[in-house]
């Protein structure tokens, strides 16, 4: 690959989903993409790390899944109506919150894989990135979305640009002239992308196949999957070509996939 993201890794790469959580660490109450997750990640030995990004009623972009709290803290509030310190506050005891900035400065060797939430944190999380464009990926699900950042980080001066993954409309495209069009002709649609980022499936729907693995190869991308905790399924979908996995056990994938 020609974006510095993938540069010197061995494939199959494994991506940390939220950073990494072990059992012991749930139990004393660690929560995905907080720091200690993150640096559980890079003390395991991952070089890709999978997290999320919203912005607090001030502006600071952190890094969370949800759009509220409820689920990580059992405060119901929308992340945008909450300003950074009190988010600091709730997240102290649950392993730390994490901004973007932060994570940046203090894991510089990590590489991040950035999935951008929420369309009011699109350009501020591209502004963020854009001094480390070459170990970055920026994707969402939604286009817009990560066009947004992706051109709030090419406008930074002397700033490279990000690498990205295709957002959900885009995935839809692939799929649909996959199943019409001879895979050749498909690679085209893959223009401007670096990687595909998809589920194996979406309900009883078959999202990865041989055929899009292949034309994504041909057009020189990347196919990582999401998200993946058995060893077995892992080693599985290597076997049909795969590039990444992206899975809540890292430190199990490491090991699987040696």
């Amino acid at each position: 690959m020609s974006h510095p993201w993938f540069a010197g890794a061995r494939t199959p790469r494994v991506l940390a989903h939220r950073g990494l959580v072990t059992p012991r660490m749930a139990r004393e109450g660690i929560v995905e993409n907080s720091f200690a997750a993150l640096a559980q990640a890079h003390a395991t030995g991952v070089l890709y790390v999978e997290s999320d990004c919203h912005v607090t009623r001030d502006g600071a972009v952190v890094l969370f899944h949800d759009n509220d709290l409820k689920r990580v803290t059992g405060d119901p509030r929308p992340i945008a109506d909450v300003e950074l310190g009190e988010l600091q506050d709730l997240m102290a005891s649950r392993g730390g919150l994490a901004t973007l900035s932060q994570a940046l400065e203090a894991f510089p060797t990590l590489r991040f894989n950035l999935d951008v939430k929420a369309a009011a944190a699109a350009a501020s999380v591209g502004r963020a990135v854009a001094e480390h464009g070459a170990r970055v990926l920026l994707t969402s699900f939604s286009d817009r979305r990560r066009l947004t950042a992706l051109a709030a980080a090419r406008s930074a001066a002397g700033s490279m640009r990000p690498a990205t993954s295709a957002g959900t409309a885009t995935i839809g495209r692939l799929v649909a002239a996959l199943a019409i069009l001879p895979a050749r002709a498909a690679t085209r649609l893959f223009a401007g992308l670096d990687a595909t980022q998809i589920p194996e499936r979406h309900g009883r729907f078959r999202v990865l196949t041989t055929r899009l693995v292949r034309a994504a190869h041909a057009a020189g991308v990347e196919v990582h999957v999401w998200t993946v905790n058995d060893p077995a399924d892992m080693r599985r979908l290597v076997r049909r070509g795969v590039d990444g996995i992206v899975t809540d056990r890292a430190d199990v994938a490491l090991d699987a996939l040696r």
